[in-house]
């Protein structure tokens, strides 16, 4: 039974520390753009957070999977409005798109429309609070989330390392 015990505490541990080690602490802006740039929790800390609310977490086949109360988020828009894509005319901004890249190499793709020139932008956010903690507490670190998605684990993406901008072609 003691032996049991331990090993359970043991891999308890090692998940934790696990956990940690996978949380990330600022992500990159690359690609087709005009300008790279790192942006930190600090910085996302400093826009203006909207209180989302509670946001049921849905699988692909839209099955509750988890609930995240107490979301507050800063729209990714916001945060990526020096972001300029590497074309001269903005018309030609249709043509671009941004990969948002986690840890573990989840990937989660949006339009450059999307983003800045539609409705899903209004709702798209980065995750700067939930359960009553703060980002830099949270396991998942920077994450992105769009609650108003039908399956909301779609785009549900944890630890965030990269966005990299590009063309279609």
């Amino acid at each position: 039974m003691k032996q049991k015990l331990f090993s359970i505490i043991l891999m308890s541990l090692s998940l934790m520390t696990y956990a940690q080690q996978t949380q990330t602490k600022n992500f990159s802006v690359s690609g087709k753009v005009k300008t790279e740039m790192q942006i930190d929790q600090t910085s996302l800390l400093n826009h203006p957070a909207i209180a989302i609310g509670d946001v049921v977490i849905t699988n692909h086949l839209g099955e509750k999977k988890s609930t995240a109360k107490n979301v507050k988020g800063v729209l990714i828009r916001e945060v990526l409005t020096t972001v300029t894509p590497d074309c001269e005319n903005p018309r030609e901004y249709s043509e671009y798109y941004l990969v948002f890249k986690a840890i573990d190499g989840y990937t989660v793709v949006f339009s450059w429309n999307e983003l800045f020139n539609s409705t899903v932008g209004d709702q798209a956010y980065f995750v700067v609070e939930k359960d009553g903690k703060s980002i830099q507490d949270l396991n998942e670190s920077i994450s992105i989330l769009v609650p108003t998605d039908e399956r909301t684990g779609r785009r549900y993406l944890k630890n965030l390392t990269t966005i990299t901008v590009g063309r279609a072609q």
